[in-house]
Parts: C-alpha cells; structure tokens; sequence
C-alpha cells in the first residue's frame, strides 16, 4: 500500500516546495533590502500582465518542455539522462543543415523535417552514452555530463570553421531563407481574432511541444514498449525474468530522450534566433531535470512545470531590469525553486508520509 495518497505527491508535495522556495526567495530578497511582496507582483506583471510577457513565458516554457520529457522518458527507464544540454545543441547542428541546405517550399514542410533532423542529431548524441551503459557498464550521469561539453565544442568547431560565412567574425550560420521562418503565436492568433505581442518570440513550436506531450503519454501509458520502459525503471531483474531485454530498453528510451531533447532547436534556433549561434540552449538541457522532477515525470506535469519555469525566467528578467536587484540574485531565486522541487523532496515528503500513515492508523 502507498504510503500516502496519489494527489499528495502529485499536487501537495510540489506546491508545499514551493511555498519553502518562495519564503526562503522573499528572505533573501529582504536581505538586500528589497519589497518582496512588490517583487512578486512585478514578476507576475512581467511574465503574465501582457501578451508580451507572456510570448516570452510561453518562449521559455517551449525549451522547458522538450528538455522536461526528455529527463522524464529516461527517468521511467530509471537513467538520469543529463545531457539534455549537448543534445539540444546538436539538435540545433541538425535543424540549421535542414533549414539553410535544402530550399523549401513553405515552413510547414521545413518544420517537419527541421523536427526530424533535430531529433536524429539529438538521438545519435544520445546513444553513445546509452551503449556505454548498455554494453560497457559506463554509469549514464557521468557520460552524459561528459558529452555536454564534447558536444559545445564539437559545436564551437563546426561554427567557426564550416558554417559560418565568409567573412563573417560572428560564430554562427547564415540567416535562414524566409520560407522557413516559422509563424509566431501573433500570426496564428490573428486569423482568430485574438491579439499577441507582435515582438514576442513565441512560435509554432510551442504547440509542437504539446504535441510531443501528448505523444509522450501514449508511449508510456498506452503501449507496449511504454510498459516495457516502466517495467524495466521499477524493477530491472523483474522486466529481465519477464523477457525484457536491458540493453534494448536503454538503448530505445535513452535515443528517444536524445530525439525530445534535440527537438528544442525548432523553437530557439528555427523559431526565435532564424540561425544557429553559439550558446542558443542557454540552459534549457539543465532546467528540464527540474522541470521532469518537479513534474513527477509525467506529461501534464511536465507542461505545468514548464510553464512555472518560463514564468521564472521571463519574471526575474523583468526583476533584473526594473530594480537593483542583481542578475545573479534571479538565479538565486530560480536556484531555490530547483533546490526544493527536486534534491530536497524527501525532506518534504517524509513528514508528509509519517502525517498520512498516523491518520490511516487513526481510522483503522
């Protein structure tokens, strides 16, 4: 029997982290002598007051939610992917040689197989780490670790000596033909008569990222493989008496995470930047491990997650720009939020599950 509801976990434990996180955030912020209560209201002015603001919440969440399934496929398969970081910015190698190589017609097009060749680079980056762990033992946290950088400097080197244009000091490809500039949330919303924030960089693939939540939930709970990923996560000498080959299960859950993780490039390389520039991830890869803990792994979770992250973000901008709060107290903020959300959960849910268990007792 569990040791405490399943709404509990889901919905009490996170909101009580973030309460923790929020007090801890408004002390400190009283340390340096600030309003908290004025900074929380200029972060959710910032982030959610307009159309703006949230063109660049949604922008942020977009990365959040590609990078949050990745982590979450892996983590059903029992394997801590941190390479969500370097998987993206090959995914952003994959979507600029689609989008400034082949001429296509309308973005429509060039999206699908922008998508398609960011999610082949991010799972081949994936899957030397995966064999590793498979064939060789190699622990999949330090592999993936490793080839964020490898892959920064694969990148580097790419930029700088093949992509870029001649004559260009800038590290980074040439501007992506006009056919495949994908339509922002102002020119979808429009034809519906709904206003958006024209200089928001929220795009199509932000419903592409929905899309990817659907599809990460029929995987997992509505098909055999999915059951084979989860059977192996929770017991792998149980899935191997069942007939479950380990080598297969990590290799397929540790190619798709690679394949989400590179699908991020569609928004910040395809949609937002229209090129691939050195550093486009910005952190995504980290922040979808918090977002996938924070998200119980599962693909609603994951969105709402997501979304909290993006507030945070778009919000301590605003934070950084309009008071004498530093940049590296926001991250601080942020920080605290991960901290509580994802490390410091048994410090939550231990009090927690001993409350359940004496009330079980009570009514037996």
């Amino acid at each position: 029997m569990d040791k405490m509801p399943k709404w509990a976990d889901v919905v009490l434990i996170p909101l009580i982290s973030l309460m923790l996180a929020a007090i801890l955030s408004a002390l400190v912020i009283l340390g340096i002598g600030e309003d908290p209560i004025a900074a929380v209201k200029l972060m959710v002015s910032g982030a959610l007051g307009s159309t703006y603001g949230w063109g660049y919440t949604l922008y942020y969440a977009t990365n959040f939610l590609f990078t949050g399934l990745a982590v979450s496929v892996a983590f059903h398969a029992r394997m801590f992917n941190i390479g969500g970081e370097g998987q993206a910015m090959l995914g952003g190698l994959g979507v600029a040689l689609v989008c400034l190589y082949i001429p296509w017609p309308h973005w429509s097009l060039a999206l699908i197989f922008a998508s398609l060749g960011a999610a082949v680079f991010g799972a081949a980056w994936a899957a030397i780490p995966a064999y590793l762990q498979a064939k060789r033992g190699s622990h999949i946290v330090i592999t993936t670790i490793m080839f964020n950088f490898i892959a920064a400097a694969v990148l580097n080197y790419v930029l700088v000596n093949l992509l870029r244009p001649e004559g260009s000091m800038d590290p980074a490809t040439a501007r992506f033909a006009e056919t495949v500039h994908l339509p922002s949330l102002h020119e979808l919303l429009a034809p519906l008569g709904i206003e958006f924030s024209k200089a928001a960089p929220a795009n199509v693939s932000f419903v592409v990222a929905i899309a990817a939540c659907v599809a990460v939930w029929l995987l997992i709970w509505r098909t055999k493989l999915g059951y084979e990923i989860r059977a192996y996560g929770n017991s792998e000498h149980g899935a191997l008496y069942a007939g479950i080959s380990p080598v297969k299960i990590t290799m397929i859950a540790m190619l798709i995470s690679g394949g989400l993780a590179g699908m991020m490039a569609t928004n910040n390389v395809m949609g937002e930047a229209e090129r691939l520039v050195l550093n486009s991830t910005e952190g995504a890869g980290f922040i979808g491990i918090a977002v996938a803990l924070m998200g119980r792994s599962h693909p609603f979770g994951v969105f709402l997650a997501a979304i909290l992250f993006g507030f945070l973000y778009q919000g301590g901008a605003e934070l950084a720009l309009w008071t004498s709060i530093p940049r590296e107290l926001i991250v601080v903020i942020q920080a605290l939020v991960i901290l509580f959300t994802g490390a410091l959960d048994n410090m939550v849910r231990g009090p927690l599950e001993r409350i359940f268990l004496a009330i079980r007792r009570e009514k037996a």
